[in-house]
């Protein structure tokens, strides 16, 4: 079976890939979502703010 530093090392192993799934998910789910929806909300008041100047020139 396994000696007490293998298992030590599968615990540690098992421990990082853990928190590299879950920090993935977080990312994928929250944070890249989280900023392309507010840099399409800038581009769009970007936008409307030019028209906005253009019409009143």
């Amino acid at each position: 079976m396994f000696e007490f530093d293998q298992y030590l090392g599968f615990l540690a192993f098992l421990t990082i890939l853990t928190i590299g799934f879950w920090l993935m998910m977080f990312l994928l789910l929250f944070v890249v979502p989280y900023w392309l929806g507010g840099n399409l909300l800038e581009l769009w008041k970007e936008r409307r703010e030019a028209k906005r100047a253009e019409r009143e020139a």
